[in-house]
Parts: C-alpha cells; sequence; structure tokens
C-alpha cells in the first residue's frame, strides 16, 4: 500500500466526520494558540519588566551612615542637612532628597480631635521626615494635594503628606478641605496624599513631614538616607563622587549602594516569567493531546468494520497503523497552524492594547505548527496500536 493511499485513505477518514473532526482541532488550536500567546505575551511582558526594572534600578543611588547606630539610635556619623543641595550641583543627578525615621516612640496618630473609646480612631504609623527633593528622587505620584516645597522646610510648617495606606486607615481621601492628623497632641495638616512611590516603599504607609519641621519639633539631629536618582549611564560616576560631595572632610564614614550588573538579573527574570507561562502553555497541549486520543480511539472503535474489511483485502497491521497516525498527526499540524495564526494575534493585540512593542523568538511560530504535528503523532500512538492489533475475522464478526 503506498503512502499516498495511506494518506488518502487517512484524510477521508478524517472528513467523514467533519463535524467531530472540527471539533478536536479545535482543543490544538487552543493548545497551540494557548501557547504561542502565553510565551509571545511572557516574551513580551518580560521584556517591558526587564527594560523598566534595569532603568529604575540602573539609575538609583542610596547614600547611609557607613557605621551605623549607637545604643542610643543616635547615628555615630551625621549627614549634612544640605546634602539635598550639594548632590544637587554633581552633573548627572536628576534628584536628590533625604529621609529619616522620626522616633515617636509611641505616640499614635488619628484624624479625630478627640479619641473615640468606641471606635479604633489611633493608629501606630510611622513618621517620616523628607527633604523636597526626595519626591523626584523617588518618582513619586501623588494621589491629590501636592507635596511640600522648601519654603515649608524652612518655616517647620505643621504639613503632612500621607502615604496611600497610612491615607485609608486614617480615612482620609481628599485634602480640599485641609484634613487635620493628630500625632499624639501635635496637628498637622494633611496637604497631599502620596499614590506611588518606585523607590523607598516604606513612604506608603507613613507620615510625611518636611525635615524642618521634624528638626523643630521632634530635635532631629541629621538625616540617616539619601536617595538619589541619576540620568541613565551616570549611576556608577554619581557612586564614586556622592560620598566626597556630601562629606568631604570623611567620606569613608559613608556607606554607598550603586547598581549592581544587570545581565545575569535580566536573564533570571525573563526566564522566570517564561518558565511560569511554558507551565501555562504546556498543560493547554496536554488538554490538547488527551482530546486527540480520546477521539482517534473512539473512531477506532467505530471502524472496526472498516478495519477488518481493509486487513482481509491484505492491508498490513503497519498499514493500518500508519493511517491513523496520520489522521491523529494532521489533526495536531493543522491545529497547530491555526493555533499559531490565533496565538500571533493574541500577542500582537495585547502589545497593541499596552503600547507595547511585540517580541516574540522567530523558533516559536515556525516549531508551534511541527510541535502541534508531533502532539498529534504521540496522542495517535496507542489508538493506532490498538487497531493494528485488530484481526479481520474478529473485526468483522464484531461490525456485523
Amino acid at each position: 500500500m503506498a503512502f499516498r493511499d495511506l494518506v488518502a485513505e487517512a484524510l477521508a477518514g478524517l472528513f467523514a466526520r467533519p463535524g467531530r473532526s472540527i471539533l478536536t482541532v479545535l482543543g490544538v488550536v487552543l493548545g497551540i494558540a494557548s501557547l504561542v500567546a502565553t510565551l509571545g505575551v511572557a516574551h513580551t511582558a518580560g521584556n517591558q519588566i526587564v527594560s523598566s526594572f534595569n532603568e529604575l534600578l540602573a539609575t538609583s543611588v542610596v547614600v547611609t551612615n557607613e557605621r551605623g547606630f549607637s545604643f542610643d539610635n543616635a547615628p555615630r556619623t551625621s549627614l549634612p542637612w544640605d546634602s539635598e543641595q550639594r548632590l544637587s550641583r554633581l552633573n548627572g543627578v536628576v534628584a536628590a532628597g533625604t529621609m529619616t525615621t522620626v522616633d515617636i516612640v509611641n505616640d499614635l496618630t488619628r484624624s479625630v480631635p478627640v479619641n473615640d473609646p468606641l471606635a479604633r480612631s489611633e493608629f501606630q504609623i510611622t513618621m517620616i521626615a523628607a527633604s523636597p527633593g526626595l519626591y523626584p528622587a523617588v518618582r513619586g505620584r501623588l494621589l491629590t494635594g501636592r507635596w511640600f516645597d522648601h519654603g515649608h522646610s524652612k518655616r517647620a510648617d505643621p504639613v503632612a503628606v500621607l502615604g496611600v495606606s497610612a491615607a485609608q486607615r486614617l480615612n482620609i481621601s481628599r485634602v480640599n478641605q485641609q484634613p487635620v492628623i493628630f500625632v499624639d497632641d501635635v496637628s498637622f495638616v494633611v496637604i497631599g496624599i502620596l499614590a506611588d512611590v518606585q523607590r523607598q516603599f516604606d513612604l506608603l504607609n507613613a507620615v510625611i513631614i518636611p525635615e524642618g519641621t521634624a528638626r523643630k519639633l521632634y530635635d532631629l539631629d541629621t538625616p540617616t538616607t539619601i536617595q538619589i536618582d541619576t540620568e541613565i549611564g551616570a549611576a556608577a560616576l554619581i557612586a564614586s563622587q556622592a560620598a566626597l560631595a556630601v562629606k568631604p572632610n570623611e567620606p569613608s564614614s559613608l556607606r554607598v549602594q550603586s547598581p549592581p550588573e544587570l545581565s545575569e538579573l535580566q536573564s533570571r527574570v525573563q526566564s522566570d516569567v517564561n518558565a511560569l507561562f511554558l507551565v501555562l502553555g504546556g498543560v493547554s497541549m496536554l488538554v490538547g493531546a488527551i482530546g486527540i486520543a480520546n477521539v482517534t480511539l473512539v473512531s477506532v472503535l467505530e471502524r472496526t468494520g472498516e478495519i477488518g474489511l481493509r486487513r482481509a483485502l491484505g492491508a498490513g497491521r503497519r498499514h493500518i497503523a500508519w493511517q491513523f497516525l496520520l489522521e491523529s498527526t494532521s489533526i495536531g499540524l493543522f491545529g497547530g497552524v491555526m493555533g499559531t495564526s490565533v496565538g500571533l494575534l493574541v500577542v500582537v493585540g495585547v502589545s497593541a492594547l499596552n503600547d507595547w512593542t511585540p517580541v516574540l523568538d522567530p523558533r516559536i511560530p515556525l516549531g508551534a505548527p511541527l510541535l502541534g504535528g508531533l502532539v498529534g503523532l504521540i496522542a495517535g500512538l496507542y489508538p493506532a496500536w490498538q487497531a493494528s492489533r485488530l484481526e479481520p475475522v474478529e473485526s468483522l464478526r464484531t461490525a456485523a
């Protein structure tokens, strides 16, 4: 029996029940489409995430005290209050700001002047003193209101910006009526709510006040952390100059955290994202393979008489096995082609909706149809083996 005849018989078997064949193909289409789409979206999203992460990390420099703190929680070496201005003079610095956690002991924060004993209205919320330049340095985004400026700090104005989590706990969502919060018995006018930051996430759950206000009300001695945002490519240079610019007499007393090497980090992030979506696509492919195997096995049972007649007319076991293998492989191959097309459309659509640039390994659209055919081939092995084991006389008797 020639190979051309086997192909013709396999196609005839597929088109004998077009409805069932189409439903089976749809299972493979969904599996391959899921695989291509998840790999494509993972590659594209991973590229966007890694690019954004690289840019964010590669432009961040943090300066802290190298010698840490003494037993009374005071810094063993001090940062000057004008660190922001000193660093801003360096070429390549986009923004710089200081931040310090204020020791308010066990003072509770509330948004009402009177403590209500019947309701929980007081909370233990961190207070952070910040310079005006910290907002752009951490790449903050305000939900409403404004960030304080140098005037607030110089006058020691009792104003505050709430992180979004702190604002939710205090039940404050607007600042147009100048809401007031109380830290113990000290009142602060809320002038803004911080919605998000890309660095120093502790700010989102804190009461943030100007450093001049913290110096006056809480005897703050010195900043403890300086966050610097640099131009792309300037971080290494700024890291080498920052300590000298801040403390020219004792630069070794400061610790400067500069961006690490990112090539290995990028590879790890992208690999993790791809692995996650690959598992999801593999599960979809498994479902498609089970569908092919099930339909092919049912086809063998329904065509027992046909198999017996072909065997009686001289067809060998291998001819019967190859016929069903070709049917299952054809289903997988056709489903792979259709699924690849659908998956590519999904990748392009998701990228267009998010203003991304589609990124896809060129081996995926070439290999996915072949993978569909391979899945169909593997799924058809057992049904084909079952069909080849049928004896002519027993098959004709069963069919009759």
